[in-house]
């Protein structure tokens, strides 16, 4: 078994499990830009104690190379659990992050994101430089 094939892919505008990566398309190289990620864009994920998006991670696959970039872990730890009982708590955190990425030439970004009932999610998004 490979990990790889536990990994599900989807189109997130009709899976609500499937990261959304939005960046530009086109970057300057050595110059910084923002990258959002998120679940949910179009069809909102559940985010209570029992079903929640518990983390999602950005990498970097520079074109040519053999190696994948580790970018960024965004943990999401608060879904609405307290001593009162499930979904009762004061505080959730909803599955978006952003962070400034500077690359050097062109390749793909890649998330992936965990579940906690429906696993381990990804989606790519190619940048060019220009």
């Amino acid at each position: 078994m490979k990990l790889g094939d536990n990994i599900q892919t989807a189109d997130w505008k009709k899976e609500k499990h499937a990261p959304v990566i939005e960046a530009p398309e086109t970057v300057k190289a050595g110059e910084p830009f923002m990258v959002k990620l998120s679940i949910g864009k179009e069809i909102p994920h559940p985010n209570t104690t029992a079903h929640h998006i518990a983390w999602m991670e950005l990498y970097f696959k520079p074109e040519g190379d053999k190696f994948i970039y580790q970018i960024g872990h965004f943990e999401f730890a608060a879904h609405g659990a307290s001593v009162q009982g499930a979904d009762s708590g004061p505080v959730w955190t909803h599955p978006v992050a952003n962070c400034s990425v500077t690359v050097n030439g062109p390749g793909t970004l890649v998330a992936t994101s965990y579940c906690n009932i429906h696993g381990l999610w990804e989606n790519s998004h190619e940048v060019k430089v220009g």
